[in-house]
């Protein structure tokens, strides 16, 4: 039976609640933990990491964890981030984190919309050029919403189910 790790970066708490629905419907030898308490990741078969979008880009610790991880090992990596899901900016960070980690087996992608903090939104809508996108973070206020966690839920299964098949 695997060995799981789902670990995470959060400011908000946005990225922990899609840890926990992920968390939650994984069976077995499993463990969660936030990004900066993980210590040895060599006893795990199978890890989720999740971070929160932050200008545009992987957050430096994660940056950090993500090129330490070791060759062969099976990750599946997964974002909250305030963008509509889909569209270019939401989907840079985890094109990135993906190739901080060459040579590992990635198994899927995951992200959903996220709360931004007011704090950051205030600071934006100063600035002309965020201002759009600050328009378009301020409609996240409500995620991750339960089909957000249900979508998790469904990539846990799927991430899951195909940890022990042949090269993707």
């Amino acid at each position: 039976m695997a060995r799981i790790l789902v670990t995470y970066l959060t400011r908000t708490g946005n990225t922990k609640k899609v840890a926990e629905a992920i968390y939650d419907e994984l069976d077995g030898d499993k463990a969660m933990a936030p990004l900066a308490e993980v210590r040895d990741i060599s006893r795990f078969d199978l890890i989720f990491i999740g971070f929160p979008v932050q200008s545009h880009s992987v957050p430096f610790p994660v940056e950090t964890f993500l090129k330490a991880v070791p060759a062969g090992l099976k990750v599946a990596l997964f974002s909250t981030h305030g963008s509509f899901t889909g569209s270019p900016l939401s989907r840079q960070a985890l094109e990135y984190a993906a190739i901080l980690i060459a040579g590992v087996r990635l198994l899927g992608t995951f992200s959903c919309r996220g709360k931004v903090s007011p704090d950051a939104l205030e600071a934006l809508k100063r600035e002309p050029e965020h201002e759009a996108w600050a328009e378009m973070a301020a409609s996240a206020a409500t995620h991750p919403d339960e089909h957000d966690l249900a979508e998790a839920r469904a990539f846990a299964r799927y991430i899951y189910a195909v940890k022990d098949s042949g090269p993707l």
